[in-house]
Order: C-alpha cells, then structure tokens, then sequence
C-alpha cells in the first residue's frame, strides 16, 4: 500500500497512515457486512482510481476471485465511486452487479479523516446465498452499518488505538451489542459460551455487561470500576477477564454513527486453552532453567572436591592432572550457568568463549596475552557444551607447551561463521599461537596426548567436523575446526 499511495496519489504521510490504521481494523467491518471491501483512492491527476488495499470477510462467500489490489479504473466508469467521493455520503443506489454469473450489491463509502475524503470502500456483497437473515445476521448488519457511518464521518478508526489483529478478538470469536447504558441487546452463541466458561449460570441479554463481567471476576477488594467502564463500551480498550477458571478476552467498540455513543460492540474470545497451554510452557521453560542452574552447582561442587583432592596430593603429575580436570569441568559448568538464564537451549557462544580463555589463562608460565577475533554466534546447546570443552583442551595444551616460563607470546582465537541458515551453517575456529611450534616428526592424529584424544572425539565424533594442528609461519601452532553450526542428527 505505501508504494501504491505515493507513486500514484497526492496523499501525505499522516494520512498514509490513517489509512494503515484503517486497514488494521477492517477486517472487523467485512466480517460484520459479509462483504469483501475494496480501498479505492484518487490518482493525483484526479482522473483515475487506484486500489490500494483488500479485504475478503471470513463469514460469507467472497464477490472477487482475484486480487484486486493495484488496479486502476478511471473515473466514470464506476459511479457509486464518483458520488462517494464528490459528495461524501454513503451511496447504496443502482441494481446489483453481475460476475461470473454471480449477483452483487455494491456500496461506496467515502473514507474522511479532518474533513477530507481521502478514499472509497466499495463494499461488495455476494448475493448468491441470500436467505432470511437470522437475529444474529441483522445485527450484524447493523454494527457494520453504524461503522460504516463512523468512517465516512471521519470519527473510526479510532486514533492510537491500532489493533493487532491476530492476537484480537474477531466477530467470530464472539459479539455482544450493547446500548447506551450498557445493557445487553444481543449476544452470540460464542459469545454466551465464554461467559458460561466465566461462571455466568443465565442469559446475557437484559443485563448490565460491565456489572456482570466485574462480578465473574474475582476480586478481593470493591468492585473493578475500570473493569466494569470498559466493558460496558464506554472506550475503546481490551483487557482479560479470569474467573471461574475461564479466561476470555474482551474488546470494547464504541458506537458513534451521528457523533453520539448510541452503544458499543463487545467482541469476546474465549483463551482459556491458550492460556492454560502459555503457563505450561512458563513453566516448562523455569523447570529448563532450574535444571541447568543445579547442574551448574553440581559441577562447581565437583569442580571444588578436585580442586580440594589436587591441594592433597604429593605427586605435582597428579596435582597437575587434577587441576585439569577442574578446568574441564568448568567449562561446562559455564554453558549450563549461561544455559540456567535463557528461555530456549542455545547460547550467545561469544561470552562462554570469553570466560573459557579467562579460566584456562590462568595456567600461563608467561606473560601470554590471549584474545579473540570474529563471533561464534548463537549455538544450541549440543554444540556449545563439546565445544565449550574443546577450546579448553586446546588452549590448554597451547598455554602449557608453547611458551616456557616468564616468555612473553599471544594466542589468538579467531571465528568465523559460513551459511545462511540454522541448518546449513559451519563454524571455522583457527586457534593461533606464537610459541615455541609442535616437535619433529609430531602427528595430531595419533598422539596419545588425554587432551587431544578428548580434542579428537568430541570434534569427530559428537560435532561432525574436522581437526588439524599444523606449524604456523614464522613460528608457533594453529589449530583448525571446522565444524557444523547445527547438531547433527
């Protein structure tokens, strides 16, 4: 629609979005007419219309089998659009069209906004399943004929109050027509149900809505005034409601065709299931997170028994041996912590591969400056504990047998992302360092190195991928991963 209005038409951007607000509210006015709706505004020579925007309602057959949405038809052809908007009133007169073999009765009403008319909805109604109509569909009508009214005077949609339309009621869920007091002149079948669902054990018609609602709703102190302003109609708002272990959700639509309220709509929408369904997974995901948090503190409890254990022992091997185990198991004690404080199982993978070079620098003979270039990015959680204990074990091996004693060097983490996708992705993760390089004759495959044998498994094994340690130029060591992005099924 924005390209539309500004290539063809002389409108502004306030009244742009007027017109997007209109449009978020529309479907409403479909629903109500049974009528598809069609968004027609002047070209800016003034000769042509060009539609702009569409809508098909969701209780009745459509009248258009194709989109009509950029078409432009010069004016004349259409006259009902010429009168809509050269004398901005509603325009019902002439005999109903024919498509397709198909009757339908089309009506134009002028869209205003501070006195001007910016467009015509043409309102098409297909007559082709036309009956009786039912105390419910004359209502309907009704409610759609006071809108209709309230657009062409310029007063709906209501200013600031966009609604998103996905997550509203809609006429379908279920309507209530109230009068200027409040009172309830016509309630639908879905609309009786979801107050049943409320408490409600009588009828709705004749009662006062907003006294009603606040009386099913569970309340310690006095009476909900807000609650009950709201929905008696008295503004457009929504809330929820909750009481008898129901949920429902209301939408208040004030009625003002000649400028008075003369009543509101009242659409309500039974959410009690999905609601019910959103605390499962509240609490589900806090379950997640508590289980990752007292995993973390076990593996801080185990990381503390070694370390305690280590200060023990006589043998410097195995003190040695000890403190490595504490940093291995650190690592992973990092991912679940990060793990613990999020909603879903992947993890900003850049902070644990921070945390993880600070632990393991610790371990430095020298004054080794460690840092890290490029992102990891967000890995699931599979990914992120192997690797988490990978890049330990290699910066490890590489602060321990690189560099001697007070020798001064830098190791360098670098990442890097490939592929677009969550499943298509590899991650590139060179680790370099500047010390002393790898002996003659030395093969990463076959050491019989603890590190590098956890090194090779989790790589090949759990993440899929592939690992090299290889003499860098001048001097000094890298090591290459490449591995999936993605757990590998």
């Amino acid at each position: 629609m924005n390209d539309l209005v500004r290539q063809h038409t002389a409108l502004g951007e306030s009244d742009l979005e007027w017109l997007h607000l209109l449009v978020s509210e529309w479907q409403l006015l479909s629903d109500l007419s049974f009528a598809d709706l069609v968004l027609w505004v002047p070209t800016l020579d003034g000769t042509r219309y060009v539609s702009v925007a569409q809508m098909r309602p969701n209780t009745g057959p459509t009248s258009y089998q194709d989109d009509m949405v950029g078409h432009l038809v010069p004016r004349g052809r259409r006259p009902l659009l010429d009168a809509a908007l050269d004398e901005g009133r509603i325009v019902r007169e002439g005999d109903p069209e024919w498509r397709e073999e198909v009757p339908v009765r089309v009506e134009s009403i002028p869209v205003r906004r501070e006195g001007r008319v910016l467009g015509v909805i043409a309102r098409n109604t297909n007559l082709l399943t036309v009956r009786t109509p039912s105390r419910l569909e004359l209502t309907y009508l009704q409610s759609a004929s006071d809108l209709a009214q309230m657009i062409a005077a310029g007063s709906f949609p209501y200013p600031g109050q966009q609604v998103d339309m996905d997550a509203s009621p809609r006429v379908g869920d279920g309507l209530i027509r109230l009068d200027a007091e409040g009172v309830v002149t016509y309630a639908s079948p879905n609309a009786l149900s979801a107050y049943h669902r409320l408490g409600l054990a009588s009828d709705l018609v004749g009662q006062h809505l907003g006294n009603t609602t606040a009386e099913l709703a569970p309340s310690r102190g006095p009476v909900d005034e807000a609650l009950v302003k709201l929905a008696s109609g008295w503004a457009p708002r929504e809330t929820e409601v909750e009481g008898n272990s129901g949920v429902i959700q209301l939408r208040a639509i004030p009625l003002k065709p000649k400028g008075t309220r003369i009543g509101s709509l009242v659409l309500c929408r039974d959410v009690t299931e999905l609601r019910r369904r959103e605390r499962e997974l509240i609490t589900k995901d806090a379950t997640i997170r508590e289980i990752h948090h007292r995993v973390k503190n076990n593996l801080q409890t185990v990381a503390a028994l070694l370390r305690l254990q280590s200060r023990r022992m006589d043998s410097p091997q195995g003190r040695e041996a000890l403190n490595e185990a504490v940093r291995r198991v650190g690592s992973i004690a990092i991912v679940h912590e990060t793990l613990s404080q999020n909603l879903d199982e992947r993890v900003e993978f850049d902070e644990i591969a921070d945390r993880v070079i600070a632990m393991v620098s610790e371990i430095s003979p020298g004054k080794v400056d460690c840092r890290r270039i490029g992102r990891f990015g967000i890995l699931d959680a599979e990914v992120a504990t192997p690797l988490s204990m990978v890049l330990t074990e290699i910066l490890q091996n590489a602060l321990e047998h690189a560099f001697t004693q007070g020798e001064r060097g830098t190791v360098e983490v670098a990442a890097i992302r490939t592929g677009t996708g969550r499943t298509d992705g590899r991650l590139l993760i060179t680790v370099l360092d500047d010390g002393s390089g790898l002996p003659e004759g030395f093969d990463p495959q076959r050491a019989g190195n603890l590190g590098l044998q956890i090194v090779r498994t989790l790589v090949e094994g759990e993440l899929g991928g592939t690992f090299d340690m290889v003499r860098a130029e001048p001097r000094g060591t890298k090591v290459v991963l490449d591995i999936p992005s993605s757990p590998q099924k």
